[in-house]
């Protein structure tokens, strides 16, 4: 019985934590050590507890809670409960917790990113600007439980790799003091997800609708909305409007109304919003690419920080070939021909530049290996492009999901924070 296993392992947890007077800062460590002495990922059967679940009535109460897709309760007690949560294509937010405990990783692996938040300033109690710093990543395979300290000194994000990934979560139901649970937005905000200006969401719902209706005014109205509003609506106003501003050609204007307006309150928001953009690219294309070291490669496109990272990354997971050919072999299979012509993911080959399209694919991929590599020697591969076309590719890459790839290694640390 499944339940009887997560019931024994909620009692034993309990029984431990009770002897240490319900101290939160012993309750990871607890946890951590009681999931460890009987893995879930070698005693569970998820099919076998799945239907458990939809057959018997008598189950722990369920929360309302959207996180997991879906999450199930499997142990419930007013201190803490355990959680199995269930991840079919999930990213999670750069975020912080209100609770404590330990996550197991039952089936499947994810990337594991570490982050600080370094030079704090509150703006209001849901915003505030600082530094988001990548500390160190990870790769999680099945079998590893990983301790959950509340608070800012547990800044983490997962990227699951696997369909279904599944992890086991023995938790507190709230550590006092541990409000608001920031989300982090890179390189330089965090928010509060849970805070809602009611005003503010039905301001964002009109001008969606005057978008739709095409009405020639409303560039116009956003500008004079972003002259008007404090800092915190008027940011979350720039990133909801910026796809359509950038469309008819007005966000640099108005991204310029709100740093004059803020000063240099505002000197992180141009690329919080940019790197914002790049993230969610990267999250829609896992969501029709399936083939899993490809996701792989999109999780550490989208969270490391390094090139060296990447690469120490991918020879870890896969240690039989060099990772650079690892690398080459992916951006390879990921090519695709279209209208707008060869991409890799989001970088599109020039079509006017006269080259015959049977060349492009060579072309663009000795470049890649080119800047991978430094940049230095080029090589007689790029002999049919000119110095100032090998730049132009380079900065093509450097403005795509490919970005870390090619740039040098203290402006990648810099540029992700």
């Amino acid at each position: 019985m499944m339940d009887a296993f997560f019931n024994e392992l909620g009692g034993k947890v309990l029984e431990r934590w009770k002897q240490e007077n319900f101290s939160l800062e012993k309750f990871p460590e607890i946890a951590r050590l009681a999931i460890e002495e009987k893995l879930p990922s070698e005693h569970v059967d998820l099919s076998a507890f799945i239907q458990e679940f939809l057959l018997n009535d008598d189950q722990p109460l369920q929360t309302q809670s959207g996180f997991g897709q879906p999450e199930l309760v499997a142990y419930d007690h007013p201190r803490f409960y355990i959680q199995i949560l269930v991840w079919m294509d999930g990213t999670t937010d750069i975020h912080q917790h209100e609770f404590s405990g330990a996550f197991h990783v039952m089936s499947g692996s994810s990337i594991h990113a570490h982050y600080t938040f370094e030079k704090a300033q509150s703006v209001t109690p849901h915003l505030r600007m600082g530094e988001v710093r990548m500390q160190n990543i990870e790769l999680l395979e099945t079998g590893r439980t990983v301790p959950i300290i509340s608070g800012q000194s547990c800044i983490h994000s997962l990227f699951h790799l696997d369909t279904p990934s599944v992890t086991v979560v023995v938790r507190t139901q709230n550590d006092p003091g541990m409000n608001p649970q920031f989300n982090y937005l890179p390189p330089h905000m965090a928010v509060d997800p849970m805070f809602h200006d009611t005003l503010t969401m039905r301001r964002k719902q009109l001008l969606d609708l005057l978008e739709h209706m095409q009405v020639p005014g409303y560039a116009a109205l956003v500008l004079k909305m972003v002259e008007e509003l404090d800092f915190e609506r008027g940011f979350y106003l720039l990133q909801h409007c910026m796809g359509a501003l950038g469309d008819l050609g007005d966000f640099e204007t108005a991204l310029g109304l709100f740093e004059k307006k803020h000063g240099a309150l505002a000197a992180g928001v141009a690329a919080t919003l940019e790197e914002g953009v790049r993230r969610d690219a990267i999250k829609s294309m896992r969501g029709t690419i399936a083939e899993p070291e490809h996701r792989f490669f999109l999780a550490l496109l989208m969270n490391v920080s390094t090139r060296a990272e990447l690469l120490r990354l991918v020879a870890q997971r896969f240690p039989e070939d060099a990772a650079l050919e690892t690398v080459m072999r992916w951006t390879l299979e990921l090519e695709e021909y279209s209208d707008v012509g060869l991409s890799i993911l989001d970088a599109v080959f020039p079509e006017d530049w006269g080259i015959e399209a049977a060349a492009h694919s060579g072309l663009f991929q000795a470049v890649l290996r080119h800047w991978i590599k430094g940049g230095k020697k080029v090589p007689a591969t790029l002999k049919a492009l000119k110095a100032a076309q090998i730049k132009s590719l380079k900065a093509l890459f450097a403005a795509s999901s490919l970005r870390v790839l090619v740039i040098e290694e203290k402006v990648a640390k810099n540029g992700n924070g």
